[in-house]
């Protein structure tokens, strides 16, 4: 036999590896949710009261700002960054919630608005100047911090008391928090992968220059999605001043490497365009989950964010496994 029919019979059929591609992409696609019930099955053998409304409300009770938050983080994702911010912006609103927006309602959603600008504007310097955005927002982390700071220079204030009963709505079936992430979860994918100008961002973030050659403004992409990053960390911030109900500067530090490894565990990319809402979301609900179960193996503080890494290590390497399921074996 020539070299080229030994070739032709060590290609796969073109069926084969079609389904070849589907299951690997049904794995990666299930990956978070078979994370998420692994986590929470483990949860329930150690500790079989958390089997109930009150033990799942206990165990992600904080869950609510983290899912917002990783909201916030896919949107610069999706577009090829990173943000560094997050974390400090989200304090940043706790405290403006803790102090102005009780006292000064009017104000404090005034103030709420500029830091909303400032995502958006920050998007703007980015798209603008070709900067990086990992760079750019390393420096804002220290402008928020800096607000933050000035503006409630120890821990304190209080949440408005509208806030506080909203989150703590006892809901028929499941815990507030887990309505909230599934209606996230279908929002924003009805929003990025099933509407027209949702596809146009995601593909910004795989290939600007198509998208830039059909006639859309990638600076007005850039903008639109810093703007809505920025919607979702000031609700990450009302969430968590609603939960905490008080304001502190380094209250949501940890959200930033939260967020992005959310992000990651659920399927998104750093290269941009390719990013999974719902896998986001179930992301975010598995690093909370961790947490609580880390907590209830009386693991420090301090080791519960390096095992919180070794997690994502663990499910990025099982992608990676998964992802060469759907490669076409070498000729």
């Amino acid at each position: 036999m020539d070299g080229a029919g030994a070739a032709r019979l060590a290609t796969p059929a073109p069926a084969a590896a079609s389904r070849r591609r589907q299951l690997a992409g049904a794995l990666r696609a299930a990956l978070p949710a078979v994370a998420f019930a692994l986590l929470l099955g483990t949860i329930f053998a150690q500790q079989p009261r958390t089997m109930s409304y009150l033990g799942l409300n206990l165990l992600l009770n904080l869950a609510l700002p983290v899912v917002l938050a990783t909201m916030a983080q896919m949107l610069v994702i999706m577009l090829g960054d990173l943000d560094l911010s997050i974390g400090p912006f989200v304090s940043l609103v706790t405290c403006i919630g803790g102090t102005v927006l009780p006292a000064q309602p009017a104000a404090g959603v005034g103030l709420l608005a500029l830091a909303v600008l400032g995502y958006a504007a920050t998007g703007a310097l980015i798209g603008a100047r070709n900067l990086p955005a990992i760079v750019v927002t390393l420096g804002l982390s220290f402008v928020w911090l800096g607000l933050a700071v000035i503006l409630l220079p120890t821990p304190g204030g209080l949440a408005p008391e509208w806030l506080s009963g909203l989150l703590r709505t006892r809901t028929p079936g499941m815990p507030l928090v887990l309505w909230a992430s599934l209606g996230i979860a279908l929002l924003v994918h009805l929003g990025l992968m099933r509407s027209a100008l949702g596809t146009v961002m995601r593909g910004m973030g795989g290939n600007p220059r198509a998208v830039a050659r059909t006639g859309w403004s990638l600076l007005r992409l850039r903008v639109l999605a810093y703007a809505l990053a920025g919607v979702f960390g000031v609700l990450s911030g009302l969430a968590l001043l609603g939960l905490t109900t008080s304001g502190d500067a380094n209250l949501a530090g940890r959200y930033t490497l939260l967020s992005i490894a959310a992000v990651i565990l659920g399927g998104g990319e750093f290269t941009g365009g390719r990013i999974s809402p719902g896998g986001a979301v179930l992301g975010a609900l598995t690093l909370t989950l961790a947490a609580s179960l880390l907590t209830f193996l009386n693991v420090p503080p301090d080791w519960q964010i390096g095992v919180q890494g070794g997690i994502l290590i663990a499910v990025l390497g099982l992608r990676a496994g998964i992802e060469r399921i759907g490669r076409p074996a070498a000729a």
